[in-house]
């Protein structure tokens, strides 16, 4: 009697079941679908406005582009002239002995 009762009524459970897990994915997928073009909306929007900021950052770049060579140029001019004042002692030591 039980097994026959198992026979006739656990496929149809299985078979509704399955459908539940079935419908449950598929909300899940949509959801998931839907997630991801709100994301996708938030990144285009990012890339959007960071766009918008590369004159700046440019700006910025060039600046201390200039900056670095201002300093190079005034290390360089610092350094020839001590390199010119220690060069200069030590021949005229040589010059003396």
């Amino acid at each position: 009697m039980f097994v026959e009762f198992l026979q006739l009524y656990l496929p149809i459970i299985i078979y509704f079941l399955l459908i539940i897990i079935l419908v449950i994915g598929i909300i899940i997928g949509i959801k998931a679908i839907e997630t991801l073009d709100k994301f996708n909306k938030v990144v285009d929007d990012v890339n959007k406005k960071v766009s918008s900021l590369n004159g700046v950052f440019s700006l910025i770049d060039l600046t201390t582009d200039k900056i670095v060579f201002l300093t190079d140029k005034v290390v360089d001019g610092i350094s020839n002239v001590i390199n010119k004042l220690v060069f200069k002692k030590k021949k005229e030591i040589k010059k003396d002995e």
